[in-house]
């Protein structure tokens, strides 16, 4: 029988300069630090048993398993459909630009923006998946 997981626990983007994402991160989504590697990066709490890596670009190829990344990688956060016009607004105050706001087929909705790296993140409604 094929063991199971119980979902994705950690996700990790790699950055530039670890103390602006932290604050990004912090300010948008209310996130908080819940380890800090030094100059490495950092956890954080991202809700719901969910952990988010900041690393710095570079920053753990020296470790027993490195690892390391580049590019303008993507993350969707889950939310309400009742928050997506709360979202909306709340990244407009915040002078963060959207990219793109996207229906789906099954009645989700999705906000679609960038963060300091230029990783493009989502903010998502129930109705994207089959699943969500």
């Amino acid at each position: 029988m094929q063991p199971k997981t119980d979902g994705i626990l950690e996700s990790s983007l790699y950055v530039s300069d670890v103390a602006r994402s932290v604050r990004f991160y912090e300010e948008i989504f209310g996130f908080r630090v819940i380890k800090d590697f030094g100059e490495r990066g950092c956890a954080m709490d991202a809700g719901a048993r969910h952990v988010l890596l900041l690393f710095t670009k570079g920053g753990s190829r020296m470790m027993a398993t490195p690892h390391d990344g580049d590019g303008e990688l993507h993350i969707a956060f889950a939310i309400s459909t009742a928050q997506l016009d709360d979202w909306e607004r709340w990244l407009g105050e915040k002078g963060i630009e959207l990219e793109e706001k996207h229906a789906w087929e099954g009645g989700g909705l999705s906000l679609y923006f960038r963060d300091p790296d230029r990783h493009l993140l989502e903010v998502v409604t129930p109705g994207t998946w089959p699943i969500y």
